[in-house]
């Protein structure tokens, strides 16, 4: 009995029936969930994962697309692409490549801070994305990764096709460069919502602006590699697409002829054609190589170029504003004609006038100056006094509408609005009334007027051409997509194209006096006078510091010179090129017209060559030899044949329809204008003025183009 008592007492101690029942069933529950998670692996995800696996052993290796080739507008090449190798880090091998960082230093040229923060610029990039590591490496370089492929299968060579821009800058500032998107470009701008860090695309001028076309679409190669990363087979191959070609309006002869003419002083020259706003040149000092950012720029070379006080990245052409100086006062004669006051405006210069109080300086004593000398002389008294007259209010509605304070709209990047002051704008950016004495400043260009050498083409090629403005493109619009015609136009939206209604009369004065300042013994310019062309233009000279003071300056300290403005028609009517100069702290303007005058020379002499009329100059010899042989004179001139407009030929003086399909000038649809030679026959002693008269009419109907 009592051996019995510690048994039952064991027994009485042990788990009841219904927990042990709980216990079994939870083990029976946990093999059941187990059971049928390893169905579900093996079962119901073996695709999955077979996926997975396959994926473990097949890399993609990125095919890049080659961008598309530029050309100039008769399809003369300018920027072309040549192969490259470029290394690429693979990261998807798994194994720590850490330890190999410093061999991949020394035999790559690099340093370990340098691969440091490249791993660390795309920390956050998917693990099977490669990662550039160096581009456009040597061929020793090369050799050292393929001597190293089996210990060190995480670099990868990719051959790819890289920029060949022209050399020592040539159209930098027009053709742009190509760079890695930045993570701001990736994070802020909607346009490359699609790319990833890494890619390739434009980053200024038409690089930038027409990056979707020029650049093509990538490619890849699927390999097979082994547990050790190393490449045993290949699976497909999706080819690259290589991007579209361009072809520019910049003419090749033209763009050179500006580049040699400019130099290497500080500034832009711009060449248009009035007709069609097509961009001939385009040239911005000082420049920069873009073949530096071809290849990956260091940080030193990029922190020179954006800490340079001359700014070689700024694109003066269309970024760097200044008071258009005397050039203001074509669209002030304009202004004053339209209004019908400058015609009969008389102004007597004696070095300068008083107003308000204060005495405002001319140049020179012109003495009796009218509508006709106003220009040619560029008496600042008579602008002045025709300002106060006109007040700032017709001022600035005359420049509006001529596309002064507006962006132009050409097809490049960051191109600035200008500033033409007026009441509201002094009352909105100052919180100031405006003052009077103000408008006598703006009426010679100066004040706080401010333009580009783009606008200033555009508004004085329209003005020359009647009032037919067009907004500058270094792309033919015909030659794109429609939709992306449209987009170019969303994305650069500014004055574009326009007519402005400008009376006949008052457009020849403009016209004529403009052709005074380069042809008269009176004109600011005459000392860039061109033989048997219809050179016409106008200079500027505008001011960084006072009048007095600048002019005492002009020789000495170059940082407060004023800056040196022209701009050249050819001819003085319905021009066919327009040439504007801009020169940073040069001086007078007059030094600015030599410059304009070699681009018109250029391209006339390259227009009478394509029509084989090309004009060689006699030797002394010869004009002592015949002396009687008659001179000719290119000129412009505008007809009308109502019954058969066409019959002398000639470019269409009204241009362009309306939405209706009529066109926007229908009083214009039977006037022409063109080139013409007038052959003046050497006159004896006694000529009389009717022969000379007749001997012109006789030839002005034979038209040369």
């Amino acid at each position: 009995m009592s051996d019995s008592l510690p048994i039952f007492e064991k027994r009485k101690d042990s788990l009841p029936a219904y927990k042990l029942a709980v216990f079994q069933y939870g083990i029976v529950a946990i093999l059941i969930v187990l059971i049928f998670g390893l169905w579900r692996l093996q079962v119901v995800g073996a695709q999955n994962y077979h996926a997975l696996a396959e994926a473990n052993r097949i890399r993609k290796i990125p095919i890049l697309a080659a961008r598309g080739q530029i050309f100039d507008r008769e399809g003369r090449l300018l920027v072309d692409n040549y192969p490259s190798v470029s290394c690429f880090l693979v990261r998807e091998q798994g194994h720590d490549i850490h330890p190999d960082l410093p061999l991949i230093a020394r035999g790559l040229h690099m340093t370990l801070d340098q691969i440091d923060a490249i791993i660390h610029k795309y920390r956050t990039a998917p693990k099977y994305q490669p990662i550039p590591l160096k581009e456009d490496i040597t061929p020793d370089e090369q050799e050292f990764i393929a001597a190293h492929a089996d210990e060190m299968p995480e670099l990868e060579t990719i051959e790819e096709q890289r920029r060949l821009y022209p050399k020592d800058g040539f159209a930098a500032h027009l053709i742009g460069y190509v760079g890695e998107v930045s993570e701001q470009m990736l994070d802020n701008d909607p346009r490359y919502a699609f790319y990833q860090p890494g890619d390739v695309v434009g980053r200024s001028g038409v690089e930038e602006s027409y990056d979707s076309i020029l650049r093509g679409q990538d490619g890849s190669r699927d390999v097979l590699v082994d547990s050790h990363g190393r490449e045993v087979g290949t699976l497909g191959t999706e080819p690259s697409v290589p991007g579209k070609s361009l072809r520019l309006t910049i003419d090749l002869d033209i763009q050179r002829a500006a580049e040699n003419a400019i130099g290497n002083r500080d500034g832009a020259i711009v060449a248009l054609d009035p007709h069609t706003g097509e961009v001939l040149a385009m040239v911005s000092r000082p420049t920069f190589d873009p073949n530096q950012f071809s290849v990956h720029i260091s940080r030193d070379e990029w922190d020179k170029l954006i800490n340079d006080p001359d700014h070689p990245l700024l694109n003066k052409a269309i970024q760097a504003m200044s008071p258009p100086g005397s050039t203001f006062k074509i669209v002030m004669t304009l202004a004053g004609l339209q209004e019908g006051i400058a015609q009969n405006l008389k102004v007597d210069c004696q070095g300068g006038a008083t107003f308000y109080g204060h005495f405002y300086a001319c140049d020179r004593h012109h003495g009796e100056v009218n509508i006709n000398t106003a220009l040619p002389y560029s008496c600042d008294t008579y602008y002045y006094t025709l300002a106060v007259k006109l007040g700032i209010d017709t001022i600035a509605k005359y420049a509006h509408m001529v596309g002064l304070g507006q962006k132009t709209g050409i097809d490049l990047p960051d191109e600035i609005a200008g500033v033409m002051p007026s009441p509201e704008w002094a009352m909105r950016n100052f919180h100031r009334k405006w003052y009077a004495g103000e408008t006598v400043s703006v009426g010679i260009g100066q004040g706080a007027i401010a333009v580009t050498p783009i606008q200033l083409a555009r508004t004085i090629g329209g003005i020359a051409s009647g009032g037919v403005f067009k907004r500058p493109h270094v792309v033919f619009p015909s030659e794109l997509p429609p939709e992306f015609r449209q987009a170019i136009l969303d994305t650069y939206p500014g004055s574009g194209d326009k007519t402005i209604p400008i009376d006949p009369a008052n457009w020849q004065i403009i016209t004529d006096d403009m052709a005074n300042v380069t042809q008269s013994p009176i004109g600011t310019a005459y000392s860039s006078r061109l033989t048997d062309i219809d050179f016409a233009g106008k200079t500027g000279t505008a001011q960084v510091v006072s009048h007095s003071f600048g002019m005492k300056k002009v020789a000495s300290n170059i940082s407060e010179r004023a800056n040196s403005w022209f701009v050249g028609i050819a001819p003085r009517r319905n021009p066919d090129i327009i040439v504007v100069v801009f020169w940073q702290h040069g001086g007078w303007g007059t030094d600015s017209a030599h410059m304009a005058a070699q681009v018109i020379q250029a391209f006339v002499d390259k227009q009478r060559r394509l029509d084989h009329n090309l004009m060689t100059q006699p030797t002394e010899s010869a004009q002592k030899s015949n002396p009687q042989k008659p001179e000719k004179i290119d000129v412009g001139a505008v007809w009308s044949v109502p019954g058969d407009p066409n019959i002398f030929g000639g470019k269409p003086l009204a241009s362009g329809k309306s939405k209706s399909g009529r066109p926007t000038n229908p009083e214009f649809a039977s006037a022409r204008a063109g080139h013409f030679y007038l052959t003046i026959p050497p006159a004896p002693a006694t000529t009389a003025p009717s022969a000379l008269t007749a001997s012109a009419s006789s030839t002005l109907a034979t038209v040369v183009r």
